[in-house]
């Protein structure tokens, strides 16, 4: 039977079930969220949601309901649980969290109880990154979000722990019931060969694993990518897999990048995402988008090396079954890789099998702001108008819903200083080239709202809905912050017309973000009359219930800023000329400093700067006032985001 047809039967046996049992009177089952974004598809799409109901939220009840108190940053998106046994301590709906700090909890989904806390290693702190790398918090533990399979109550999860003083990559299947491992974890290590026959091996101090985990077809699969573009001459994007039951590592695996020797000796490709997770299809195959390369420019290889591309990989890693790389004339990838340009910004998203004759379709969009519509079958096929031009970058991921008419539409978000909250129609046509339909933004609404995205452009969203019943979508957004103090995250919410559902209309206080180096790639979790956002050393429940007394955990600021040696420096500038190895900053207030960055370069401690883009440069300063950076990283394009330079 055809692949797309068995998840139609599946899909409608699931909705069918629920409808069934509303009809008889008794509630509805609840629901569970066992991966990022809810599904393979990566859809961040809750239909089966009976209280949440734009009415409701906007009636002055939903609010902030409980506060628990975590012992790191959050990166991970939570997960639940319903009617979950807990060893010793009966049965409970369970919110799921995992911490920077390698700690991953078991919280009960309404009252905030913690009913597990292990430690699964001592993190990495971010001084043992490459070059002190500082968009992270002050650890980097558990940085994806994991994935459950609730037929056998296992959650997998990779961690990243400092054993022996060696940085080390694990993955583990943990009991649900107890977390503790049902079979012994894995050390992470993989080896490929490069196009001139060479081996290269996994690099654990160089590797970042960032992108949320996929479990398909028995097999746990896993994406790599970088610290801060630091050490691009040993870090390249990797896909890994594992045998789910087992955890024995797949025969093969998928390197992104096995040039052997480019001009600068700068590889990369990475798959990160923001922390998305990378999809599947019904039939098992893979699907990710990856970032820059060398920015020369010129070391792009459709056998070789697949930066700025959306990726179809089959389940057993060997065979990139097709690709799609932004054509000329729309921010190819000469232009991406050139200016540091990701089109792997942002995740993949797959549109559920669509009726009639529609191809099986995907999105993606990244820092480039453009939102490309794509033949799943076929990601080179791309369609004639099959794109949109969209006006604001993406660190973020796409959502996908369908109203009470089965129409189905697509969310996005992007645009620097505050996100809009973006909807497109999917319009079949005659000529079988389906299009995007621009429906409308939040920011020119009756009641415009943008959501503020101080750290990177975009934010991720989450929908919900009662199985298609007119009047009860909710798109849900996180904020990011816009300044180091405060720096707070709030909760929005806004229905099918893009009105603002929060009274004020300037959402709900959900947390604090103190890193502000690194993105709150905040994905809210939606499910069963609940709201669940992780934070900084916090998760916030909301739900419909009077205002409480709640009051968030008092977070301890950790400093992530790198040590410096005697007679370096630390500042901060907006670019506003590269010549060479020459780049030319404004500093607060105005004050011009040249900038050389040829030291930074080869110790491979850069990320392409940019003319109009903001960056952190370390280094020392001559008699002529002419910085040399040994490391420069790119950094918020609000001064409000900068530490004082030192």
């Amino acid at each position: 039977m055809n692949s797309n047809r068995i998840a139609q039967i599946v899909s409608a046996a699931l909705f069918g079930a629920a409808f069934a049992t509303s009809a008889f009177g008794a509630p509805p089952p609840k629901i569970s969220v066992t991966t990022h974004h809810n599904d393979n598809y990566r859809t961040g799409w809750n239909n089966a949601e009976t209280v949440l109901t734009p009415a409701k939220v906007s009636g002055g009840m939903f609010n902030l309901l409980e506060s628990v108190a975590l012992d790191d940053q959050v990166d991970a998106q939570p997960l639940v649980m319903p009617n979950q046994a807990i060893s010793g301590q009966g049965t409970h709906d369970v919110v799921y969290v995992a911490t920077e700090s390698d700690s991953i909890y078991a919280i009960d989904a309404s009252s905030g109880a913690v009913l597990l806390d292990v430690s699964l290693g001592s993190p990495v702190p971010y001084t043992s990154l490459p070059g002190s790398c500082n968009n992270n918090g002050p650890n980097v533990g558990i940085n994806s979000t994991p994935v459950i399979d609730p037929t056998t109550g296992t959650m997998y999860v990779v961690t990243y722990t400092m054993e022996g003083g060696n940085q080390t990559f694990r993955i583990h299947a943990l009991d649900l019931s107890t977390l503790t491992d049902k079979v012994p974890s894995v050390v992470i290590s993989a080896s490929a060969a490069l196009n001139k026959s060479q081996t290269y091996n996994f690099d654990p101090t160089s590797s970042r694993q960032r992108a949320a985990l996929l479990l398909s077809h028995g097999t746990v699969y896993a994406g790599f990518a970088s610290f801060c573009d630091y050490n691009a001459n040993t870090s390249r994007g990797w896909v890994l897999g594992w045998q789910a039951n087992t955890l024995v590592p797949l025969a093969a695996n998928h390197l992104n990048n096995t040039l052997t020797a480019s001009p600068d000796t700068f590889f990369l490709t990475s798959i990160w995402m923001s922390g998305s997770g990378l999809a599947a299809d019904p039939a098992g195959d893979i699907f990710f988008v990856t970032g820059n390369s060398d920015p020369s420019a010129t070391t792009y290889s459709t056998s070789r090396n697949l930066s700025e591309s959306v990726v179809k990989l089959s389940s057993n890693l060997k065979t990139v079954e097709s690709f799609f790389t932004p054509p000329a004339g729309y921010n190819d990838w000469q232009d991406l890789d050139a200016e540091d340009g990701d089109f792997g910004s942002g995740g993949v998203l797959l549109l559920p099998p669509q009726t009639g004759s529609m191809p099986n379709l995907s999105a993606a969009m990244g820092k480039a702001g453009v939102l490309y519509l794509l033949d799943a079958d076929n990601l080179s096929q791309n369609k004639d108008g099959a794109y949109v031009q969209y006006p604001g970058a993406c660190w973020c991921g796409e959502s996908y819903f369908q109203n009470d008419k089965g129409m189905p539409f697509i969310i996005t978000s992007g645009g620097w200083g505050g996100a809009s909250i973006d909807l497109y129609r999917l319009d079949p046509h005659a000529n079988g080239n389906p299009s995007l339909a621009f429906e409308w933004s939040s920011n020119n609404t009756s009641s415009p709202t943008t959501v503020p995205d101080g750290q990177d452009a975009g934010v991720f969203t989450s929908t919900s809905s009662n199985a298609g019943k007119p009047g009860s979508l909710v798109i849900w957004a996180v904020s990011r912050p816009t300044d180091n103090d405060p720096s707070d995250v709030y909760l929005y919410a806004f229905d099918v017309n893009g009105n603002n559902l929060i009274p004020g209309g300037t959402g709900l206080l959900a947390g604090t973000w103190p890193n502000t180096g690194g993105n709150a790639n905040i994905v809210p979790t939606v499910a069963n009359g609940h709201v669940y956002v992780a934070s900084d050393q916090s998760l916030a429940i909301f739900g419909i219930g009077a205002a409480a007394p709640v009051t968030l955990p008092k977070v301890k600021a950790v400093s992530t800023r790198a040590p410096l040696a005697a007679g370096e420096h630390e500042v901060y500038g907006m670019v506003k000329s590269i010549s060479g190895n020459l780049v030319t900053v404004a500093r607060r207030g105005g004050i011009m400093l040249t900038i050389d960055d040829t030291q930074a370069a080869k110790n491979f401690r850069m990320a392409e700067p940019s003319v109009g883009k903001a960056l952190l440069a370390r280094g020392t300063i001559d008699a002529s006032g002419v910085m040399h950076a040994n490391a420069m990283q790119h950094a918020r394009q609000s001064s409000k985001m900068w530490w004082p330079d030192r």
